[in-house]
């Protein structure tokens, strides 16, 4: 039997915080009390973590490795993902397995599990994105979910690749409804923003500014309020992905008012960049373009205040990292061609602390956002997301005092810049645990590829 005793620190759950020593045995927490109460405990190794914080380990529900996007492939694989998740205190990723146009669901979860098979440095579960709605992946859908994969994610965009209109997308609903899963939504009305980007083109607007231009934040919130329309009509849950838009946000809003069970997240993207970063000269403003766009900075203030109200639930990346060089650079000449997506994994639990420093978030929300919230949403609680007798010791130990600027430079995903280069924040990771495994020691990187589990997940309740 292995023993840890992590002593000395604040311990911050989303329930409560209180100074206390964490005792880890074989993988799990075993017992917290205050330090008074500890002093005979015994342990192989002990953390002095007298000064800092103790929290869970980081959920981060929405991530892309290894995603084949635009003619390219996300430059994260779950080999450097995960281990760049492990630096930035985030210990269980849920990545999406896509069914591939005209096949099976079946085809599309062996073909990630064999993606992350032996490579992860912490622990992963899958979403199933659902691009092809017919009768047979309807009826796979119950299968999968028996095999703990729980949530389903369907696309009002991107037509002719990923898009399931409103007769797809309510079979899928009502399915779900019935096995237990979750419906996903990327919430944009899809077929009208193509219709803009076509008018943008032959007008002459090639800019990557122009990706914000044409997303437009009003298509968000018409396709966020069909979407809970259609699960309503389903009787369906519904989560909405990375909500950027005010107005999508007062759709979310409105129908949890009516008692609906509707459920969205963000990303630290819109809550910390904007159309300004769009539009940087050059074309460095390709390195910003994902979808949902960035919004004018005035949305930013509907987002913070949605996370305190519990309008919005959650805090993930959507990370989709593509480089600047020979990814991004292929939209060149035409910014509908520029892959869609942003790095972030190792960025979220500091950018959210940060967010704590300056006022927008208490100490037990942030932990509540970034790790029991989607931990309780995607059927991981109690194992993961809390700090308790019985869970897994996903631990990181945090110091709120460390300053640090974030840069390309010093990060560990698999991408040649940072969406927040040079910004200074407050607060760094310090020692990681997964499942009682140190794999970040004191800023050194302990782990390995290989020691991350798949973790089936519970049907949502």
């Amino acid at each position: 039997m292995s023993r840890t005793l992590i002593r000395g620190g604040l311990v911050i759950t989303a329930a409560d915080e209180t100074y206390a020593d964490v005792l880890v045995e074989d993988g799990t927490v075993a017992a917290l009390a205050a330090p008074s109460a500890a002093l005979g405990w015994t342990a192989d190794r002990v953390i002095d973590a007298t000064g800092k914080y103790v929290v869970p380990g980081g959920v981060d529900a929405h991530t892309h490795f290894d995603l084949p996007f635009g003619g390219t492939a996300s430059s994260d694989d779950f080999a450097t993902g995960t281990r760049a998740a492990a630096w930035g205190g985030t210990t269980t990723v849920v990545d999406f397995a896509v069914q591939p146009r005209g096949g099976a669901l079946r085809e599309g979860l062996d073909a990630w599990h064999a993606k992350a098979e032996g490579r992860c440095a912490v622990d992963y579960a899958f979403h199933m994105i659902l691009s092809d709605v017919n009768e047979a992946s309807l009826k796979e859908m119950d299968r999968v979910v028996g095999e703990g994969v729980t949530s389903f994610k369907l696309f009002m965009a991107y037509p002719g690749v990923f898009y399931s209109d409103d007769g797809q997308i309510l079979r899928a609903m009502q399915r779900a409804a019935g096995n237990g899963g979750l419906i996903m939504m990327h919430a944009e009305n899809g077929p009208a923003i193509d219709v803009l980007v076509e008018q943008a083109l032959a007008a002459g607007h090639t800019e990557p500014r122009w990706h914000g231009e044409v997303r437009r934040s009003l298509l968000e919130a018409e396709a966020t309020h069909r979407a809970i329309r259609l699960a309503q009509v389903a009787g369906s849950p519904l989560y909405v992905v990375h909500v950027s838009a005010q107005e999508a946000v007062a759709e979310l809003a409105r129908a949890r008012d009516e008692g609906l069970p509707v459920f969205g997240e963000t990303c630290p993207q819109y809550l910390y960049l904007s159309t300004d970063n769009l539009a940087e000269p050059g074309f460095e403003g390709a390195k910003y373009v994902c979808s949902t766009p960035l919004r004018p900075r005035e949305h930013q203030a509907a987002l913070w205040r949605a996370l305190r109200t519990d309008d919005l639930q959650v805090v993930s990346t959507d990370h989709c990292p593509f480089c600047f060089a020979g990814q991004k650079e292929l939209g060149r000449g035409d910014f509908s061609k520029i892959p869609n997506g942003l790095p972030g994994v190792e960025n979220r639990m500091d950018l959210l602390h940060q967010a704590v420093v300056d006022g927008h978030l208490s100490r037990r929300r942030w932990i509540d956002i970034a790790c029991a919230a989607p931990a309780r949403m995607f059927g991981l609680a109690p194992r993961k997301g809390t700090l308790a007798p019985g869970a897994d010791a996903d631990v990181v130990v945090y110091d709120p005092h460390a300053e640090q600027v974030i840069s390309a430079a010093t990060h560990h995903m698999n991408v040649d810049y940072s969406a927040y280069e040079g910004r200074r924040i407050t607060g760094r990771v310090e020692t990681v645990l997964s499942r009682g495994e140190v794999v970040i020691d004191r800023r050194e990187f302990t782990g390995r590829a290989g020691h991350g589990r798949y973790v089936p997940r519970a049907t949502f309740s």
